[in-house]
């Protein structure tokens, strides 16, 4: 037995099978490069769902990390620390917004920005008690909470998991006309995806993000967007609802600004939004740390820079011309995206997904799979242009046995 297999079957005799991973037992990583236990190399074209933009191990993150770290790890917000009001400054300034609350994880984000909607909609908008509703779309992916799922369409992620938190009303993304019936004086906010991930990289309809910030702000309902997948450079912008020209109300960040090392996920808003909370109403003992803000204050640092973001427009668009060779040929039904960042409908005469998925490891390439047909490609956005060619040309070569 090789220590792959040993690896992988200790995994499934001791852990909870609520992931089904590809066999591949990871060691150590640098950049868009992984090793396995048998010292196998593997580019990773995945980057943690857009966690890791800025690479494995990168120096910059891991010394700022190390540094934090011989000084001190975790005080809880029982007090303050001397990174946290510089984190908060940087990340407001980032966004262009006025405050921030950080937690850890994409979710838990996703969760504080519900609960920052409702007691907006209480306290401000003047929602009568327990009647706040939020509109969100239709295949969306905000995380695996309890009241997360419970405006979740896709059944593997609802099912017996049930009852499910009241108070959402879900309607076809990018349908403008559905937003708009949707809308009563209860609605606190609309919550979308400017690109659904999970759903395989959908973009929205040209328009359709301007319209959606045009019509809350007239019903004044807020504009929530989840950029934890799509936010920090991905699409070729700091944040993809850059690419219509819209600045939501607010944002829910995670993922990209923990620079692959730590979990670090705020919402960033309006003194006018955030300013509801008042102390013992929200909080988290791990968000805002110091380990976690001293890290996010690098990737903050690297974002400013512009450069991250450049290198995913260029190097996004060469993507985007390649893949559509696959759709051309007739290998793939559809190819969408922006930036680094690729859906593939891969046709079915060439396998399913997870098939191909699996092809792709065998010739040291890591994808991931999701509904059935389509894989995902988010590489690192340090990713060395020849390695991303080398990596399609796998793909086309598993495609074309």
């Amino acid at each position: 037995m090789t220590a792959t297999e040993s690896l992988v079957r200790a995994a499934e005799e001791h852990s909870a099978h609520n992931y089904h991973p590809l066999p591949v037992v990871v060691a150590t990583a640098d950049g868009a490069w992984m090793t396995d236990v048998e010292g196998r190399r593997y580019l990773d074209l995945l980057a943690g769902y857009s966690a890791l933009n800025f690479g494995h191990c990168n120096r910059r993150l891991i010394e700022a990390a190390k540094a934090q770290l011989d000084r001190v790890t975790l005080t809880s917000r029982a007090f303050h620390h001397d990174r946290f009001a510089a984190f908060c400054a940087a990340l407001a300034e980032l966004c262009g917004m006025e405050m921030v609350l950080p937690m850890n994880t994409g979710v838990e984000a996703v969760e504080t920005a519900v609960k920052t909607a409702r007691k907006w909609g209480y306290r401000v908008k003047g929602v009568p008690s327990e009647m706040a509703k939020i509109v969100v779309a239709g295949n969306n992916f905000h995380g695996r909470t309890t009241t997360v799922i419970s405006f979740s369409t896709d059944p593997e992620a609802r099912a017996d998991f049930g009852p499910y938190t009241p108070g959402f009303e879900i309607v076809p993304y990018g349908d403008l006309t559905a937003l708009r019936s949707a809308l009563t004086e209860n609605t606190v906010a609309v919550l979308l995806e400017p690109i659904q991930g999970e759903a395989g990289v959908l973009v929205p309809p040209a328009g359709y993000l301007p319209a959606v910030r045009e019509l809350t702000r007239e019903r004044n309902v807020l504009f929530v967007a989840d950029e934890i997948q799509s936010g920090l450079g991905r699409t070729g912008r700091t944040f993809a609802c850059e690419h219509e020209g819209v600045v939501p109300d607010v944002y829910v960040l995670g993922k990209a600004l923990g620079g692959g090392i730590v979990p670090v996920s705020a919402v960033v808003s309006s003194a006018a939004v955030l300013g509801v909370f008042r102390p013992g109403e929200h909080g988290s003992t791990f968000g805002g740390n110091p380990l976690a803000c001293a890290v996010a204050l690098e990737v903050i640092a690297m974002l400013r820079s512009g450069e991250y973001q450049a290198r995913a427009a260029e190097l996004g668009a060469h993507l985007h011309r390649e893949l559509a060779g696959l759709t051309a040929s007739g290998r793939a039904t559809a190819v969408r995206g922006r930036g680094l960042w690729a859906g593939v409908d891969i046709a079915p005469a060439y396998g399913t997904a997870r098939e191909v998925s699996e092809k792709l490891m065998d010739r040291g390439v890591l994808v991931k799979d999701t509904h059935g047909s389509t894989i995902r490609i988010a590489p690192p956005l340090v990713i060395a242009k020849e390695d991303l060619d080398w990596g399609l040309d796998q793909l086309r070569a598993v495609l074309d046995a």
